[in-house]
Order: C-alpha cells, then structure tokens, then sequence
C-alpha cells in the first residue's frame, strides 16, 4: 500500500486533502464496507469527507483530522491484510486507539502486532486504558482493573487467563464474583449448589464460551482445570500455579477481600476487577474493592488500572448513559 499527501490549490486555506492508494481492490472493498458505512462511521468521528476514487481515498479537511483519519484507514487496511473481518467495533477501537497518545509501552499492543490468542478467537485492546491493562495483566502477579460496566475489564481478563492457560503457563484458572444480588430479592432458587450460584456466575461462563469450544470447556470445568465459584468458596484454600480472577469486587466486604487475596501461591496470578460506582452491599457496609485500592496502591508489583466511560465498547449509548448517571452524582 502507498500513501501520499497533496494539498488542493482550490480548497480553502486550511483544508487539506490526504491521497492513500491501495493495492488489494478487494480489501478496499472491505474497507469502505457496505455502501461505503465504514467510511461514513470514519468521516462522522473525525469530521473529514473521504472519497474513493478507483483504488485510492481522498481524504479532505483539517490537516491534524486528515493525518488521523489516514492511520485509522491504514490501520484497518493492515488487519484485514492480516485477514481479520473489521466491523463497527473494530472501526471504534482503531479510531480510540488512532487518538490516542501511544508510548513504546502501549505501540506493542497495536495493529496486530500482539493479539491475546485463544481456541476461538484473537482478542485485541480496543482503547488505550485497555492496552495498559492487558500489559499489566502480563507483567504483574496481582493486578487491579477499576472502571464502569463495559469496558472490557472481566472480558480482558479471562482472555488473558486463557492465553496463559494454552501457553502453560498456568495449570489452572479460577474465576469468582460475590454471590450479591444487584439490588433485588430472589428469594429460594431451586436445585443443587451448582444451580443456586451458576445464575451468579453467569457472565463468567460468558466469556469462557467466547473463547473455548464448548466441548473442551465442558471437559476442562469437568476435570476442574476451570473453576467458576462464589467468593465464599475460597475461603482455607492456597492458589497455586493458577490464573485467579475476582469479578465485582465492589460487592466484596474489607474482609472477604482480604481472605481472597491472601488466597494467592506460588506461580499464580491474580486479577481484581470491579465497578465503584455499582455497590450493591447493605448500607455502612463498606466495599472492599475501596479499602484494598487505599491500603495496596503504594505496593510494587500490584498495579492499578482504570477506566472511564470513554473506554465502554458496548452500546455507544452506553457511554453516554454512564456519563450521564455520573454528571448526576456530581451535582
């Protein structure tokens, strides 16, 4: 693929116009998407007006804006070349991550160049905050993920577990949240043990069943070399050599968070992830997910990563809606 730059002598004075040639016409044809709605989602976030003419896109309008909107183009060029499918998803993160200031540290996560590989799929950081994260995830043995719904903060982590699962790094993974109902009664729930917490549980499958084959998670949960328990069920045990995962730490108390993480042994690594503003303990209850944060942010080795509503890779009107129930508290 070429680029070039031009200016138009008939454009204002600042506007500018950016050429790329491409040399896959069919990859274009990806590119550009269904009449043209890649394009178009491009040309609304970053206010340019691209127009294709044969194998090149015109690029025209603020100087900074057309240089953004060409990375973002190349940038999505190079994963399908790569022969990963882009949808609106993808589109969003390369434009988060095209705004993005990138330092040595987050550039190893971009354009495929590191991808998080699991049985089923290829993850990749959509946001800056993300690409952090999942750095941290690899360097430290206990690392904290702190940020509203949305975000990536559990979906990230178990991508991670997994890799390091397949890699053999670990021998096991443990996944756990706080059996806490979000702000309603359920009353007696029928069944086995089993039955009773997997409602709890639930969003934890979820993304095992995103990246394992169902028959081989089924086997490995069987075999407990995937362990999907309530937060009460750590209590006496040492985890060792595996990859340990607290979901909704919020709704943990000072003292089951401290139980869980004096859970950790040797060769394991730890990940706390949970939500501040979705507490959903008796009232004077205090969450434990704020005391860990005050008393273990001056420790080394235990990072502390967070997020904001910009970093939602859901719904856009997520973000907004976030924002929104924020703005309110502040008042």
């Amino acid at each position: 693929m070429g680029i070039s730059a031009i200016s138009s002598p008939s454009s204002p004075q600042d506007a500018h116009e950016k050429l790329l040639e491409f040399s896959d016409n069919r990859l274009l044809i990806d590119l550009c998407g269904e009449f043209d709605r890649n394009l178009a989602q491009i040309e609304e976030n970053l206010d340019v007006q691209i127009v294709r003419r044969g194998n090149q896109l015109v690029v025209v309008g603020q100087e900074a804006a057309c240089n953004k909107t060409a990375q973002v183009l190349t940038g999505l060029y190079a994963k399908l070349e790569a022969g990963r499918p882009i949808d609106a998803g993808e589109i969003d993160g390369e434009l988060r991550m095209g705004a993005a200031v990138r330092d040595d540290q987050l550039e190893m996560f971009r354009g495929g160049k590191v991808e998080i590989k699991t049985r089923k799929k290829s993850v990749h950081p959509r946001t800056a905050a993300q690409s952090a994260y999942v750095q941290s995830l690899f360097e430290n043995e206990l690392a904290f993920g702190i940020g509203p719904a949305g975000t990536g903060k559990t979906y990230l982590a178990v991508a991670v577990g997994i890799n390091m699962f397949i890699g053999g790094h670990v021998d096991r993974i443990i996944l756990s949240r706080p059996a806490v109902e979000a702000g309603e009664r359920l009353g007696f729930l029928p069944g086995d043990m089993k039955d009773k917490v997997d409602p709890y549980m639930q969003p934890l499958y979820d993304a095992l069943n995103d990246f394992l084959p169902d028959k081989q998670l089924a086997k490995l949960i069987e075999e407990k070399r995937i362990e999907i328990a309530p937060l009460a069920f750590m209590r006496g045990r040492t985890l060792s050599n595996a990859f340990v995962v607290l979901d909704e730490a919020q709704n943990a108390t000072t003292m089951q968070m401290k139980m869980f993480l004096t859970r950790l042994g040797e060769g394991s690594r730890m990940v706390i992830t949970g939500d501040r503003s979705q507490v959903d303990l008796p009232r004077n209850v205090p969450s434990g997910l704020a005391d860990a944060e005050r008393l273990l942010k001056s420790i080394k080795k235990i990072s502390f990563n967070y997020f904001t509503s910009k970093d939602v890779v859901r719904h856009p009107l997520v973000g907004k809606i976030i924002e929104a129930y924020d703005a309110d508290g502040d008042a």
